[in-house]
């Protein structure tokens, strides 16, 4: 690591270290303490806050407790879908970060952990703590980590070493993202855990992109007849990013994902009750089955909203509505992608791009000068 590096590096822990005197110490607002430079993390202030008020200390010690195991039998049977749904998405994150030093865990609702992935030292204590099945790694329990944040928080969050609530826990970075049903409702969370490791904020994104994967994976094992992938027109559809609307033989809406529900406000009544097609779109629901049985290439078509918005629309019978598997990239091409996606979305701003990623100007420059991603 260069000088500067360096000292951004220590930096950062300065100003987290700032940041818990004034919150845990003084009972202040680190916003209001820390004017002239402030303190990105209000989610981790709320999380601080929180955790004093369960009554823990930072220097208690933890136990990492696991449940006791008549409850997790229990746990386990409630999560076997979503453990099944994640693990393609597991493997191919403990291959894209296995240089990295950090590793994957899945947990449901309650912070529990139901799986977990990569390159885990199991000589390290500090790594085997927190991946055993069953352990519990609630905010209650463990205080401010990713896990406990991101589902307090229902967003994906970034949390590095004294961000952590606890002493104990301040060997640990990593970024996490809510997981949500194919009903609407949060139904765990996916983790990336480093010890001792570089700080890589830009994980936020990969795992909140692999939260995706997994959510999309969940809305397929729905009852269906026929899947709908939406997009805005002009966009590609076929990948994650799509809208994923499952629906039985009669209309009837049996899932969707977190996107379709962004896309089309109506669906998001579905965790209320029963929603059919017909509230989805200003025209009739069945030409979309006839689309889906014709042979040849599957077609997309417009389709118009009651709001007067249109998305593009494909239409997939069941048993086929998975994209193809995408091909093993090395992880250099993967970081190659994440700073070309930051670029763009900073509209061609390589400091606010690079500021975001939590690396240098001239890094993302010399990355983006390397050989194009792999197809």
């Amino acid at each position: 690591m260069n000088l500067a590096a360096t000292a951004a590096a220590e930096a950062r822990l300065d100003q987290i270290e700032r940041a818990r005197r004034v919150v845990m110490d003084e009972q202040r607002s680190a916003t209001d303490a820390l004017v002239g430079h402030w303190y990105e993390g209000a989610w981790i202030e709320r999380s601080w806050r929180r955790c004093l008020e369960y009554g823990l200390r930072p220097a208690d010690p933890v136990g990492f407790d696991v449940l006791p195991a008549q409850v997790f039998v229990r746990v386990e049977e409630a999560n076997h879908q979503l453990v099944t749904a994640a693990r393609p998405v597991l493997e191919s994150l403990g291959r894209a970060i296995a240089s990295t030093r950090y590793f994957a865990i899945l947990t449901n609702e309650d912070g529990v952990v139901v799986d977990a992935h990569g390159p885990i030292d199991r000589s390290d204590r500090r790594a085997t703590a927190i991946t055993r099945i069953g352990l519990d790694l609630s905010e209650r329990s463990v205080g401010t980590t990713a896990i406990g944040a991101a589902l307090a928080e229902l967003q994906p969050v970034w949390l590095h070493r004294g961000e952590h609530f606890f002493q104990q826990n301040d060997c640990y970075s990593c970024a996490g993202a809510p997981l949500f049903g194919p009903d609407g409702r949060c139904v765990g969370m996916l983790d990336l855990t480093g010890i001792d490791a570089a700080e890589r904020p830009e994980l936020k994104h990969l795992v909140t992109q692999a939260a995706r994967s997994i959510e999309n994976a969940l809305t397929l094992t729905r009852p269906h007849r026929l899947v709908l992938r939406l997009n805005w027109p002009g966009r590609m559809i076929g990948d994650d990013d799509d809208g994923i609307v499952c629906l039985d033989r009669d209309g009837w809406v049996t899932g969707s994902n977190a996107a379709a529900r962004q896309m089309v406000p109506a669906l998001a009544s579905a965790a209320h009750g029963a929603v059919h097609c017909s509230e989805l779109f200003a025209q009739p629901w069945e030409p979309l089955f006839d689309l889906a049985c014709t042979s040849g290439e599957p077609e997309v078509v417009e389709v118009p909203l009651w709001s007067g918005l249109r998305l593009g629309c494909l239409p997939q019978p069941a048993g086929h509505a998975r994209p193809a598997p995408r091909p093993h990239v090395p992880l250099r091409d993967v970081e190659i992608a994440l700073i070309r996606k930051a670029v763009a979305e900073s509209r061609g701003n390589v400091m606010e791009a690079a500021r975001a990623l939590g690396i240098s100007r001239a890094t993302v420059y010399r990355k983006l000068s390397q050989k194009a991603p792999q197809k």
